[in-house]
């Protein structure tokens, strides 16, 4: 009697080049979908200009929150050796948060003066620094043990500072919500100081 032969068991998890690429795609859409909802001032003048002013600045900082997330999202990646399944849905979930941006971008673009266009782009980002560090951990948990990620995250207090400062920014965009986008803000200044984590 023949023996059937079986398929060898498919490996479980993958490089990391691919969800790389997938990533990089949807972030570059993403901001070029922001950049398009930019408008032109109405007239030559200044007075044209700083009309547009808040759109611009809310612009700026929507641009400077998808770069922080494309920059660290690449150095992660690199730094991780392979990836599962859970790894892709948990990077499917961060992604989902970040595509929001462009449609709060122009909410607050239009509404900045009031409490829930702010509070709800302090609740996208919140919930995109969580979806990063449940990234993170589902990296750290398909890597290889004592990987380069999980030393190089350690306790990851540029990740909680980020969280307080989202989450204080949603309640006070219920005072006021100009103090909201200085948390904002202020989140992108510590992001923009060099991240050397992963060097």
């Amino acid at each position: 009697m023949a023996m059937r032969r079986t398929k060898p068991a498919q490996p479980t998890e993958m490089g990391t080049g691919r969800l790389e690429a997938f990533s990089d795609s949807v972030l570059a859409v993403l901001i070029t979908i922001t950049a398009f909802e930019l408008r032109s001032p109405s007239g030559p003048g200044f007075h044209s200009l700083s009309q547009r002013l808040p759109e611009v600045l809310v612009y700026i900082l929507s641009f400077a929150f998808l770069g922080i997330y494309w920059n660290n999202h690449h150095h992660l990646l690199r730094a991780a050796t392979r990836i599962n399944a859970a790894v892709m849905w948990a990077n499917l979930f961060l992604l989902f948060w970040l595509s929001l941006i462009p449609v709060l971008t122009e909410w607050v673009a239009r509404y900045y003066r009031s409490t829930w266009p702010a509070a709800s782009y302090g609740i996208v980002s919140l919930a995109s620094s969580v979806a990063f560090m449940a990234l993170v951990r589902s990296i750290i948990r398909a890597d290889v043990p004592n990987s380069l990620v999980a030393r190089a995250i350690g306790h990851d207090h540029k990740g909680k500072i980020s969280l307080l400062l989202y989450a204080v920014g949603v309640g006070f965009a219920f005072v006021s919500p100009w103090i909201s986008y200085g948390c904002y803000a202020l989140v992108s200044v510590v992001w923009f100081v060099p991240d050397r984590r992963f060097a």
